[in-house]
């Protein structure tokens, strides 16, 4: 038996869509990722990436309340977040940039 995502404190249904966009069900399969590799997936599968949803996220596969996340434990939830961004960016980047650079208008970021 499958439990809807959104019955996680803090994840509702906006984030269950985009989770399951990216191929998590359940909260059973978004709990064995864990939070950083489910966000990982989504942004993957096209959600625009946001530091707040990346440690609200975290804070409720722990469940905490989305703003406990707090100092140094919220700085190093940043870190993860920016190098994952950045990992992620080239996956991610827009059906419009990639017209742009497939006429020699820019080059796409690499």
């Amino acid at each position: 038996m499958s439990t809807p995502i959104s019955t996680i404190r803090n994840l509702g249904p906006a984030f269950e869509r985009e989770a399951e966009a990216a191929g998590i069900p359940d909260a059973e399969t978004l709990r064995s990722l864990g939070a950083h590799e489910a966000y990982k997936r989504m942004l993957s599968a096209g959600t625009k990436p946001h530091f707040i949803g990346y440690y609200v996220l975290h804070m409720a596969l722990q469940g905490r309340p989305w703003n406990d996340c707090k100092g140094a434990e919220k700085d190093a939830l940043r870190k993860q977040f920016d190098t994952l961004k950045a990992a992620e960016q080239p996956k991610t980047d827009s059906a419009l940039m990639r017209a742009l650079d497939e006429i020699g208008v820019i080059a796409r970021p690499k």
